[in-house]
């Protein structure tokens, strides 16, 4: 069973917020900084990660997740690369397929169906495999043609690929090449074009989870799980906590708020013993949040538990 890992992802504009944030998730012993790759009016996905890594010393440094539709592997790869270098050695690369349609309208740039996106996401990470790798890549697939193309080396000897992606043939593909298998358990995309309803159900968590492990094959034991957790709420009454959650989003149940490894509800202590019974139930060891204050607690406990065990 992996050790717990644990990344803070920020959402600020501000680079005075954003060096506070680098500066605290560390000093709270998260492992991993991450931030978000939409357009608009938000800082972009890969620079505030350079300055996070002049603002610290052990964070790991990851973009979660980089909208592969916004991005070409090989230019994309030498910036990763880059990246990895400046930071001696602490990159990690998130990748998903992109779901965000008014994004999409916006700058013109065709919002193709789910499976077309997530077969354009596999070729993708095929290739910037190869090319974080070292190895020069002739390619003429479906989407994407180099020749003769070669970027700089990273610094590490093996760059971490997460891939987040929902469904069989995306999860089988990405349980055969990635690190790091980003789960979402998400629903249809909402009229926002960003929310998502969400099908948390435990059981269908089971089923994705056994379906990762016979497509990875030897590879399974290799693997981390990973779940962004999309609230953490302090609270005495958990129960209250997930009626009021599963009030206001589409498709969530009172039950299924109580088990997912989405949310993060209770005192520190409850919110330990969950993503516990989590890692034992689904595998699940790499959990990113939203909030550095209110989740510290359950690093410390969950970290000096691995140290025990």
């Amino acid at each position: 069973m992996n050790p717990f890992r644990f990344g803070y992802q920020t959402t600020t504009d501000d680079p005075v917020i954003l060096r506070k944030q680098v500066q605290a998730a560390e000093a709270a012993g998260f492992d991993v900084f991450c931030t978000f790759d939409h357009l608009g009016r938000h800082l972009s996905v890969l620079e505030p990660l350079a300055f996070a890594a002049a603002w610290s010393e052990r964070l790991r440094l990851c973009p979660l997740v980089l909208n592969n539709d916004f991005h070409h592997p090989g230019i994309l790869a030498q910036r990763l690369a880059t990246l990895d270098r400046l930071s001696a050695g602490r990159l990690e690369v998130g990748i998903g397929a992109g779901h965000a349609f008014p994004e999409y309208h916006a700058t013109s740039i065709s919002f193709d169906p789910p499976q077309r996106r997530k077969r354009r996401l596999a070729e993708s990470v095929d290739i910037l495999r190869r090319l974080l790798d070292g190895e020069q890549v002739n390619h003429h697939g479906e989407y994407y043609d180099l020749s003769g193309f070669t970027s700089i080396e990273p610094l590490q000897d093996h760059v971490p690929i997460l891939v987040g992606v929902n469904g069989r043939a995306g999860l089988a593909h990405a349980a055969s090449t990635a690190d790091i298998i980003g789960l979402t358990m998400l629903g249809v995309t909402l009229p926002d074009g960003n929310a998502h309803a969400v099908r948390w159900d435990p059981e269908r968590l089971d089923t994705t989870v056994a379906w990762i492990a016979e497509q990875a094959g030897e590879r399974a034991g290799h693997l981390e799980l990973n779940a962004l957790v999309q609230a953490v709420v302090v609270t005495d009454d958990r129960r209250k906590a997930a009626e009021e959650l599963a009030a206001e989003a589409p498709g969530l149940e009172v039950d299924h708020a109580l088990s997912t490894p989405f949310l993060a509800l209770g005192t520190h202590d409850e919110i330990a013993a969950h993503l516990l019974a989590c890692r034992e139930r689904w595998g699940i060891s790499y959990y990113v949040v939203r909030d550095i204050e209110g989740f510290a607690p359950v690093i410390e406990m969950l970290h000096a538990e691995d140290q025990s065990s």
